[in-house]
């Protein structure tokens, strides 16, 4: 790999995997529109993308530092609302987890090339449309607020995720909205789930990485995840604030994105066409 693609490699993985526009499907949309034909197939490109998840993963981790150091403590400490919380999001991790587990390469045959991901990327567009329909029809609640069953649902929507083209963030943000979190709530709540899936899918590769035997991709790696984890921070603060003042069509502009550049991927993948 070269140096410029290491760098857009990290800028795209800190923005797409906190942003509802789809990490997965950027990844894939990527390489075909700048020809990268050779690094997606790469044994050496492993460690990297490892490395990438874990800059996001600790990222976040720095961000929510606080809301984390009281979930924990909440396992001994009195904090009813803390550990509610905790609950909610380990409820919601085991479903994700598992089917994760067990579909992420079935998921990867089935749909491999950045026409299936601008297909589901613009899916993925409308999807944010009707989480905005959803936030108007329903009051706010806080995360402690939701049932465990709600938590539960959350979880399993994750596993949309993994095909190329659907958002994270954004299908977990639009199950939230769906049971009545406002858009900050939702948002905080899908960053915080996030960060156990991202850390553990990052961590469950380390073994592969390290019998990769790479130590130069190994360094490169380490230089994107920093890149990728500042980026992600970045990110992560800005999404915040910007939740915190949009109390209506929040997601608006990221379905517009998705539909955008899903039909043009979509076009240029027919065409046969590249940068």
């Amino acid at each position: 790999m070269h140096a410029s693609q290491i760098y857009i490699y990290a800028l795209v993985q800190g923005i797409t995997e906190l942003f509802p526009i789809s990490s997965v499907g950027h990844g894939v949309i990527l390489p075909y529109l700048f020809h990268w034909t050779s690094i997606s197939g790469s044994k050496q490109f492993l460690p990297f993308i490892v490395m990438l998840h874990l800059g996001t993963a600790l990222a976040l981790l720095i961000y929510f530092w606080r809301d984390w150091v009281d979930l924990i403590s909440s396992l001994w400490m009195r904090k009813p609302h803390e550990r509610r919380i905790l609950g909610l999001i380990i409820v919601a991790t085991i479903p994700a987890a598992i089917i994760g587990k067990l579909l992420q390469h079935k998921f990867a045959e089935l749909f491999p090339n950045a026409l299936s991901a601008s297909i589901f990327l613009i899916v993925n567009g409308f999807v944010l449309f009707l989480a905005d329909r959803l936030r108007r029809r329903r009051a706010s609640k806080e995360i402690q607020q939701i049932s465990y069953v709600q938590s539960f649902f959350i979880g399993i929507v994750q596993a949309f995720a993994l095909i190329p083209g659907f958002s994270r963030s954004g299908i977990t943000m639009t199950a939230g909205l769906g049971t009545g979190l406002s858009y900050e709530e939702s948002a905080r709540f899908s960053f915080l789930l996030a960060t156990p899936i991202i850390a553990g899918a990052g961590v469950l590769e380390v073994p592969k990485m390290l019998k990769s035997n790479s130590s130069a991709m190994l360094h490169l790696g380490l230089v994107g995840g920093l890149l990728a984890g500042i980026v992600a921070f970045l990110s992560t603060a800005f999404l915040m604030r910007y939740f915190s003042t949009h109390e209506v069509k929040a997601l608006r502009p990221f379905g517009w994105y998705c539909i955008i550049v899903g039909v043009i991927v979509a076009i240029m993948a027919l065409l046969h066409l590249h940068f």
